[in-house]
């Protein structure tokens, strides 16, 4: 859909709430929305191979390789509100390695689309396992999320955290520890 076409859904919005579109804080805001919106939901015009871009390396250790603290922003399917938070993210290389950014950029592309929390942490680790073929991944995120402070329950300090596990991170205890002991989670 156009940015236009998207910035009249907003202006039927704003009339619908009751606000007139032509006022002067508003004469824009339409539009502003629109590209808020698109940037927001920019995952969905990205893919995995376009995103990794053959960033795979060669590499003789199978150690453990941890990504903390990216920071993520998506977009609650529900409500259309933000959750906000960090991923940390791990593997266990199998003769290749991914470029450090390319994690990050992961992450980036599956939360900025219409998304919830569980489906966003599993998409992570399903996509870094595709890539690269690792023993094992991990995924820790932890967020806060406007549905649920802004409205609802309006629980300010509630964070929600999910993990995926898979391979050598879900049939090892010690190597799940070892990450979690990592991210500060152990």
């Amino acid at each position: 859909m156009s940015t236009e076409n998207i910035a009249l859904q907003y202006e039927a919005i704003l009339r619908g709430i009751g606000e007139d579109p032509q006022r002067g804080g508003l004469a824009e805001t339409p539009l502003r929305a629109a590209k808020a919106m698109q940037f927001l939901c920019k995952g969905y015009e990205q893919s995995l191979e376009e995103i990794v871009n053959n960033a795979l390396f060669d590499a003789k250790g199978d150690e453990m390789v941890v990504v903390k603290d990216i920071e993520l922003y998506s977009l609650c399917e529900h409500h259309m509100l933000p959750f906000v938070g960090k991923a940390h993210v791990a593997y266990l290389p199998k003769g290749k390695v991914i470029g450090l950014s390319k994690v990050a950029r992961i992450v980036d592309m599956f939360a900025r689309r219409l998304q919830i929390q569980e489906n966003l942490t599993r998409q992570i680790a399903e996509a870094l396992q595709e890539v690269t073929q690792a023993e094992g991944v991990a995924v820790v995120i932890e967020a806060k999320h406007m549905c649920m402070m802004m409205r609802g329950v309006e629980k300010q300090n509630s964070t929600m955290f999910t993990s995926v596990m898979l391979g050598a991170f879900r049939a090892s205890g010690n190597t799940r520890q070892e990450f979690l002991q990592l991210i500060g989670r152990g």
